[in-house]
């Protein structure tokens, strides 16, 4: 009466499966969304002309979340998501200070230019 699960190759792979879709639909880093909300909000703000229909993407490319970088359905779809929480906690993550970036990874790694004191006087 042993033996292995006979469920046991199944959710294996519905994991894996959901890791893939997981991996499918993978958000900008913080740091460039931190960007591209500073080019929308500057002090010369215009008016963003509409987004071009886009039939790859889900409502046609109409319906964007740009804290969250994800695309929707429908405005419904899109205004629940408004209320989640984690829309709200992206929400404050980009109002605080801006995310590090590749250049503050490379300082903290010592991989930034060599630091060799005040510039002596030569003779």
């Amino acid at each position: 009466m042993g033996g292995k699960c006979p469920h046991r190759k199944v959710k294996k792979r519905r994991y894996s499966h959901k890791q893939f879709r997981r991996d499918k639909f993978q958000i900008k880093g913080d740091d460039a969304v931190y960007d591209e909300l500073k080019k929308t909000t500057g002090p010369d703000l215009k008016p963003k002309p509409p987004s071009p229909f886009d039939e790859d993407l889900p409502g046609m490319g109409q319906f964007y979340c740009l804290h969250c970088d994800r695309y929707f359905a429908n405005l419904t779809v899109r205004d629940e998501h408004f209320k989640t929480k984690k829309h709200r906690k992206r929400l404050k993550i980009m109002a605080g200070p801006a995310p590090h970036t590749q250049l503050d990874a490379d300082l903290a790694g010592g991989m930034g230019m060599p630091d060799n004191g005040p510039k002596l006087m030569s003779i």
